[in-house]
């Protein structure tokens, strides 16, 4: 077992997202944390594989983005599970910090 604090990356780039740090990355999964300046953009995208992603805010408020212009309120808490075929991004309305957990990974 390990702990991994995820408190202590707090930074940001203003306009822009950061990948953080690759939190975990094991056979099973993998877990990397992106930080997104207020109006920053996680550009919508899919991946041609099967599997599943989630991602989690853990601070901030934006949109999760999907096909055709889809957009979902995303907000501290909020967790988007999606297919990884499945068009998926996020915008930031404030500083926004995700956790996005990849399985099988990529």
């Amino acid at each position: 077992m390990k702990v991994i604090d995820l408190d202590a990356p707090r930074e940001f780039i203003e306009g822009a997202m950061k990948r953080v740090f690759l939190v975990e990355d094991s056979p099973y999964f993998k877990i990397i944390n992106f930080n997104l300046a207020a109006g920053a953009t996680f550009p919508v995208h899919s991946h041609d594989l099967d599997g599943q992603l989630s991602i989690l805010v853990i601070e901030g408020s934006g949109v999760f983005l999907g096909a055709d212009g889809a957009e979902i309120a995303a907000k501290t808490g909020d967790m988007l599970i999606s297919e990884i075929r499945e068009p998926h991004g996020v915008r930031a309305g404030s500083d926004m910090r995700i956790v996005v957990t990849i399985a099988p990974p990529i």
